[in-house]
């Protein structure tokens, strides 16, 4: 009794499979924050988001701490993120070099995000791209 295969999965592998994401270079990346076509999550810890970040930018890390003994997941990351987001709302994830924020963003799309793109190259990039204006404090 052989289950016909369905796309649905996989999504289900258990087997650890990479679920495919999205990535946005920061050239792409900044057209879609100036226009607010997407939002901003920042899975960096707290201390690290305070130090400077997207304009509007919501924070919600992905690790809780990164010990040279090893990294300590949110285990709460998917319901945070949930907590500010519909699961159709455009978002990108972002951390600080692209890590961190592509294993965040396939937990999203595992979760059942649909609009959910990685920023390829992080925070770093984003600051060294030449169409990122820095947040100003007034809008014209």
């Amino acid at each position: 009794s052989n289950l016909p295969y369905t796309m649905g999965s996989l999504r289900s592998s258990g087997s650890g499979a990479a679920v495919p994401v999205e990535s946005v270079d920061p050239e792409a990346a900044c057209v879609l924050l100036a226009t607010q076509q997407y939002g901003y999550v920042d899975v960096r810890m707290w201390e690290d988001f305070d130090k400077g970040h997207v304009a509007g930018a919501r924070n919600v890390p992905y690790y809780l701490s990164v010990t040279p003994h090893g990294k300590e997941r949110n285990p709460h990351f998917v319901d945070q993120v949930a907590a500010l987001h519909a699961k159709e709302d455009r978002f990108l994830v972002g951390c600080r070099s692209g890590v961190r924020s592509r294993l965040a963003t396939a937990d999203l799309v595992a979760a059942g995000f649909t609009n959910v793109k990685n920023l390829q190259g992080g925070y770093l990039s984003l600051l060294k791209s030449a169409s990122y204006s820095q947040p100003t404090a007034s809008h014209q």
